[in-house]
């Protein structure tokens, strides 16, 4: 990286408004905690690392099956999830999950989804208790900080579910083998970067609570709409920062680190693995005729780009479980129900957007193996191309 500020020593953080130099290597050391998050490189010896740490332990293991679950991106979209794992255990099928990973609203959802049913009325309450209203609040616009909203608001949101009860329960299940994964994006170095939520939770204490909120603030901060998070790290004695937005800017959606994806000896680490999605938005195109003004354009433009990249992310995770021999099932909003918008954070709608994902589930029309396609894997379908998956 070229043109980075000189380091500087550790010293007070700096007045409102201005921050430190950022890194010159990206994931440098948050202070105070060492390996919680993810780093692969294209050495074989770092990807077994890599690996190792989200093998299924030798013992001590009771499901026998190394069970995935990706939760998405999707804002208030994220009450659609929390419904459709909750009808999921009432099914009695839902199985303990080896391996969880979490992107913006999906990061939210993870931890309590990673803990299983035993936490299902905390993850109810905290999508349909009309807790998220208050992020709309014009008492929260945050005029100069980065965003419409100031990041105080998901602190607010967050801080009555992770407490350190939550902590230590995903600690305990972190020494079990168990892996819970969160995505955000280093701005500044413009990177994905992956957070080992049980890694931190296993340093235990007050340093390791503030960390792991601080890290589910950063993973649901929409550009533009919640100010960026920044992140204090230390690299060689000096402190810089890190400022972080929104997981789904660099990863929609992921089942394990890019890096992992790649490597050849992966399926034999995954044999007999199962993957489930949770897709918190709509996939298929809703046609509509978009008002001629900034604001809606704007937010228009964004759902569109949303569902693509959801939808190539999909085809990507498709790709990968099919060349490993690995049952891949989606789920994802039905084009039915009723939502206005990925940002709409009033009860009565987060409510109705829950009880779908519920009543799907329950009624066994929550799964499907069908990926969307793109326009461009229908472009090649007419002109008979090769498909692209």
């Amino acid at each position: 990286m070229t043109d980075l500020p000189s380091p500087v020593p550790a010293a007070p953080r700096p007045k409102r408004g201005r921050r430190l130099p950022c890194a010159p290597v990206a994931h440098a050391e948050v202070k105070g905690f060492k390996d919680i998050r993810l780093t692969v490189s294209a050495a074989e010896t770092s990807l077994a690392l890599a690996a190792d740490r989200l093998s299924l332990p030798r013992s001590g293991w009771t499901s026998g099956r190394f069970d995935i679950l990706a939760l998405s991106g999707g804002a208030a979209g994220g009450a659609y999830g929390a419904g459709a794992l909750t009808g999921w255990t009432e099914t009695g099928t839902r199985p303990e999950f080896a391996l969880v990973t979490g992107v913006s609203t999906g990061a939210l959802i993870a931890p309590l989804a990673f803990l299983g049913p035993s936490w299902d009325e905390k993850l109810k309450d905290a999508y349909t208790g009309g807790h998220a209203k208050q992020l709309l609040s014009p008492r929260r616009m945050a005029m100069f900080s980065g965003g419409l909203l100031k990041a105080e608001a998901l602190h607010s949101l967050i801080e009555p579910f992770v407490d350190a009860e939550l902590i230590a329960a995903v600690a305990a299940q972190h020494a079990r083998g168990r892996r819970l994964l969160v995505a955000t994006t280093d701005l500044d170095h413009q990177a994905c970067c992956i957070w080992d939520m049980g890694a931190i939770a296993s340093h235990g204490g007050e340093a390791a609570l503030k960390l792991f909120r601080e890290v589910l603030v950063a993973s649901a901060s929409l550009p533009g709409i919640f100010s960026p998070h920044r992140i204090t790290t230390e690299y060689e004695g000096c402190l810089y920062e890190e400022m972080h937005v929104d997981g789904g800017v660099s990863a929609p959606l992921f089942i394990m680190p890019e890096g992992l994806l790649r490597w050849n000896k992966l399926g034999k680490r995954l044999k007999g693995g199962r993957v489930h999605v949770i897709v918190n938005t709509m996939l298929d195109p809703q046609p509509r005729a978009v008002a001629p003004n900034l604001p809606a354009v704007m937010m228009r433009s964004f759902e569109a780009m949303l569902r693509f990249s959801y939808r190539q992310s999909l085809i990507t995770a498709t790709t990968l479980c099919a060349a490993q021999g690995i049952p891949l099932k989606t789920a994802s909003i039905p084009n039915e129900a009723q939502t206005s918008n990925i940002l709409n954070f009033e009860t009565a709608a987060m409510d109705a957007l829950f009880n779908e994902g519920r009543q799907r589930a329950v009624s066994g029309q929550l799964w499907s193996t069908e990926v969307p396609t793109t326009g461009l894997e229908r472009l090649a379908e007419a002109l008979h191309l090769p498909h692209f998956r």
